[in-house]
């Protein structure tokens, strides 16, 4: 393979540590590539449950977007998802961002767009970008100040692209963000919620099931509440279940002001990890789940399509339902080889990085923001591809992008993958 992008073997990374890893895999390194394999990825201010679509997961809300005119345009591309009426701007010119002045325009703003509005709206998302970041606004007084003026909760969601890999990251905040307006209720025993994605999970997903097997009769999502009344009853919940690391900031949030505990699971592909950790739940709630019919119709498919198409090599992308790397050590450990992944290493993923460079120690790495990827070529193509920004590297291979909106977890995320591959095969054949 003659490759000209950068890229580096599962087994060299490991062998380096975190702590070491090469400038090419660390973007505040280097300039940072806005690959078309990865735009509704890359940006949080992108399309998708980007910062703005994700502020608006809030029944009832509008957004104000705050920034100068190269901020915004983007935002045209949620129109086409019918977020038209919920978005406003108040567009920054150079004296603005030269004096600040136009923190005192927001509040009128604030005022100005509520005439603006069909019916009255349950809150106003003020949405910032970098260029606050850069100048240390204080939104918080500023949301306060609005909400003052107008009598609307005014909540802020920060799209910070400079923050995205920092500790509390543009994700992590405008989840904490959209259950902020949650107020302290008498918390019902049999009540749940699902923390971690504005979508809903996939309605096959067994948690569902599993869940009202131990007595929890409501499992509160935001990606299904349809009125504000339905997102203020999410603080009734008993406990939360974190389903994504991103919202962790957010459930200690719910459990500081509303007293909700939270238990944390992590979306997994490996069938082993995710029994355990339905065990581990099991014990937490004083119940044993009975799981077995699940596992076995997951392994049943995944051997259905390795004995189909055998030991396939496939690519694996970051723009898909899946942490890149467990993805990747899971059909490691099915009998597949992982020949490419591109995906950004974290501190958490590391420890599956680990384990991929034992098994699959030739595996290659790559970064889809270092501008090296301008020259990726591949003459040694894979079976097949997982994720969006795989399917762009390799278009004339047969891949899924497996980046739906309803969220797969658990055994039924195993499931979907393969029934999606397994079309994707049969497709290109």
């Amino acid at each position: 393979m003659n490759h000209n992008a950068y890229s580096i073997t599962a087994a060299e990374l490991a062998a380096g540590g975190f702590d070491n890893l090469p400038p090419e895999l660390n973007s505040a390194k280097h300039l940072i590539y806005s690959s078309p394999a990865t735009l509704d990825y890359n940006s949080p201010g992108a399309k998708g449950f980007g910062v703005k679509r994700a502020g608006l997961a809030i029944p009832g809300s509008v957004m104000l977007l705050v920034a100068p005119g190269c901020c915004g345009r983007n935002t045209a591309l949620l129109n086409e998802l019918g977020y038209s009426e919920r978005f406003f701007y108040l567009l920054l010119d150079d004296t603005d961002i030269v004096t600040g002045r136009y923190l005192k325009k927001i509040p009128q703003a604030c005022a100005e767009l509520l005439g603006e509005c069909k019916t009255p709206p349950s809150a106003v998302v003020i949405c910032i970008t970098c260029v606050d970041a850069l100048l240390g606004t204080d939104m918080e007084r500023v949301c306060r100040a609005c909400t003052e003026q107008t009598d609307v909760p005014t909540i802020p969601a920060y799209m910070y692209a400079l923050t995205r890999e920092k500790r509390l990251p543009p994700m992590a905040l405008v989840r904490r963000s959209v259950y902020s307006l949650l107020e302290k209720q008498k918390r019902v025993s049999t009540a749940c919620n699902l923390l971690g994605y504005f979508s809903a999970l996939e309605d096959g997903c067994e948690i569902y099931r599993l869940l009202r097997s131990a007595g929890i009769k409501t499992i509160g999502e935001i990606g299904r509440c349809q009125t504000f009344d339905e997102y203020t009853r999410l603080s009734q919940a008993n406990f939360n279940l974190v389903l994504n690391a991103e919202a962790r900031y957010a459930a200690q949030d719910m459990q500081e002001r509303l007293g909700i505990p939270y238990i944390e699971l992590t979306r997994l592909y490996r069938l082993d990890k995710i029994r355990n950790q339905y065990r581990l739940l099991g014990q937490a709630l004083g119940v044993t789940f009975d799981d077995a019919d699940d596992y076995q119709e997951a392994l049943e498919t995944v051997e259905r399509f390795r004995d189909k198409y055998g030991a396939l090599k496939i690519a694996v992308g970051e723009c898909l339902n899946a942490d890149s790397f467990e993805l990747a050590l899971a059909l490691t450990e099915y009998g597949f080889t992982v020949t490419e992944i591109y995906g950004t290493v974290g501190e958490r993923n590391f420890v599956f990085l680990k384990k991929l460079a034992e098994l699959s120690p030739k595996t290659r790495i790559y970064s889809n923001l270092s501008p090296s990827m301008l020259n990726y070529r591949c003459d040694d193509e894979p079976d097949a591809v997982i994720g969006n920004d795989a399917m762009y590297y390799h278009k004339n291979v047969p891949g899924v992008g497996f980046q739906d909106e309803a969220q797969p977890f658990g055994y039924r995320g195993v499931t979907l993958l393969f029934a999606q591959l397994d079309a994707a095969m049969q497709g290109a054949g």
